[in-house]
C-alpha cells in the first residue's frame, strides 16, 4: 500500500465517514507504519479535524488486530497448494478471515488490560505477548 493509496481508500472513504458519525470525540488508533505518517496523510488528518491517538514506538502489543493479522498469514501460509494469483489470494484471504473462530478474537480483546498493564510495566518496551 502507498501513502496515496492509505489517504484515498482508508481514511477519505472509511476513517473520515466513521469520524462524522461519531462526532467530536472520534480518536482515530494507526500504528506507526512509515505510511501512516507521510505528509499526505497527516495533511489529510490535519484538514479533516481527526485526531491521532499517540502510539509508542515499541507497543505493538496493544493493537490486537496485529494478532488477528498473524492468525490470518499462518493460516494462508499453511494452504496447500498456495494461491498462486491476486484472485486465489483474495478468495484465500476472505475465507480464512471468516473461519477465524471468533473466540479467538473475543480472547484478544478480554486480554487488553493484561497488555496494557505489561506495557507499562516495560515502559512501552517488548513484553512477552
Amino acid at each position: 500500500m502507498t501513502d496515496h493509496i492509505y489517504r484515498d481508500v482508508i481514511l477519505e472513504q472509511h476513517v473520515r465517514l466513521f469520524r462524522g458519525a461519531m462526532g467530536a470525540e472520534f480518536l482515530f488508533m494507526d500504528d506507526n507504519a512509515r505510511l501512516h505518517h507521510a505528509n499526505i496523510v497527516d495533511e489529510c488528518l490535519q484538514s479533516e479535524d481527526i485526531t491521532r491517538m499517540y502510539w509508542p514506538a515499541y507497543s505493538p502489543d496493544l493493537n490486537p488486530i496485529e494478532h488477528v493479522w498473524d492468525m490470518l498469514g499462518r493460516r494462508i501460509a499453511t494452504r496447500q497448494p498456495p494461491p498462486t494469483c491476486l484472485p486465489e489470494l483474495r478468495r484465500a484471504l476472505l475465507d480464512d478471515w471468516c473461519s477465524i473462530p471468533q473466540d479467538q478474537i473475543d480472547n484478544l480483546i478480554l486480554s487488553m488490560p493484561r497488555r496494557c498493564k505489561a506495557c507499562i510495566a516495560s515502559s512501552g518496551r517488548h513484553t512477552p505477548y
